[in-house]
């Protein structure tokens, strides 16, 4: 099939985590025998910090602006199998409005911050990605979470067929590797600065630093404010490049998890940070929300914390039953959220949503 997306950034991965996400995806479906083009709109931000090396089977079509890209767009929606949509894509409304005018076989939205989207509509905010209209005639409506999510797209949104596509990991790009000194560190957390995430990480990470003078802390990650509370022992790397985030796990005896309020409150929303650190045998320490154990098993694949005193109680385990619980994690991120695990499912769910083409089993190669 022919994918024509138009997306956040495929190009970099900074202060972003869509372009992780997309990579492995794109990959797994290029392996299967699948052609993207990706459209993402060449933003000065990103461009400062752009990371993709490229891969076989993607072309990826940076425009300055939407006008200039109209042609080119519309003559690969023209032969589109699948034309995409993503959440934060900067021109969304008017790429929704070309890909629902298109001849595309296949019109489909993917949200992958829905209860975000949902939060934000729900105070009144414009979120200029959704078209005013709704969602109701995409044949295909996806999200990167499940749960009450789900209803928000349909009863909120008027999708017809929602469905989660969740987040995955490429084994070839996050498995262990050795520790790296410059990483090094008794509890990592990687991940941007969001305001609601702040509260659990300062009970599950920075306290639980000034509890622990003598270990080691280490955030990795863009936008924290000057005012942010740092302790003695944590230390900060500003940007970690995709490429090199196994070293950041692999060096790590524990690696915090931590979801944003309105994710969490949904439930069913693994990031895709959580299946990448499971893959290098890192044990992952999270906070709790509904649907996790559907993912991981608690207490055997990942430990979870709801206070400091949980945090502090896991870097007190043993590094033999830390490392157990690492290798069990990966064991699980392997047979089961890996890219190309998603991108058979996400065969499968285009196949069943093709209009006037319900319900027929999907047979693909590789």
């Amino acid at each position: 099939m022919k994918f024509v997306i138009f997306g956040l950034t495929i190009s970099s991965s900074w202060g972003n985590g869509h372009a992780t996400i997309w990579r492995g995806l794109c990959r797994a479906l290029a392996a299967r025998g699948h052609g993207i083009v990706f459209f993402e709109r060449d933003v000065y931000y990103y461009a400062e910090h752009r990371d993709y090396a490229g891969m076989n089977g993607l072309r990826l079509c940076l425009y300055p602006d939407w006008q200039s890209v109209l042609p080119f767009a519309r003559e690969h929606l023209s032969d589109a199998d699948v034309a995409m949509i993503t959440s934060y894509c900067p021109d969304g409304r008017a790429a929704c409005e070309m890909v629902l005018a298109s001849r595309a076989k296949l019109k489909v939205f993917h949200d992958l911050d829905t209860p975000v989207t949902l939060d934000r509509l729900s105070r009144g905010e414009d979120v200029s990605y959704i078209p005013e209209y709704g969602l109701g005639d995409f044949d295909l409506v996806l999200s990167y979470t499940g749960g009450e999510s789900l209803k928000g797209l349909t009863a909120g949104l008027g999708a017809k067929n929602a469905f989660p596509l969740y987040g995955s990991v490429d084994p070839e790009t996050h498995k262990p590797v050795s520790v790296s000194s410059f990483y090094r560190a008794d509890m990592s957390y990687l991940g941007t600065y969001s305001e609601d995430r702040q509260g659990k990480l300062n009970s599950l990470f920075i306290e639980t630093s000034r509890r622990l003078p003598d270990r080691r802390f280490l955030i990795g990650g863009s936008l924290y404010p000057p005012d942010f509370p740092w302790t003695e022992n944590i230390y900060y790397i500003r940007h970690v490049p995709p490429p090199r985030h196994p070293q950041f796990y692999s060096s790590s005896l524990i690696t915090l998890n931590i979801t944003r309020g309105p994710m969490a409150g949904m439930g069913y929303c693994p990031s895709g940070r959580l299946f990448e650190a499971a893959a290098c045998g890192v044990p992952v320490l999270s906070d709790n929300w509904e649907g996790l154990d559907k993912f991981f098993e608690p207490g055997t694949e990942i430990l979870l914390a709801e206070d400091t005193g949980d945090s502090v109680n896991a870097l007190l385990r043993s590094r033999e039953e830390l490392a157990r619980i690492g290798r069990r994690a990966r064991e699980r991120a392997l047979s089961e959220h890996t890219a190309r695990h998603r991108a058979e499912e996400l065969e499968r769910l285009l196949w069943s949503n093709r209009p006037g083409e319900k319900n027929k089993e999907l047979i693909c190669g590789g």
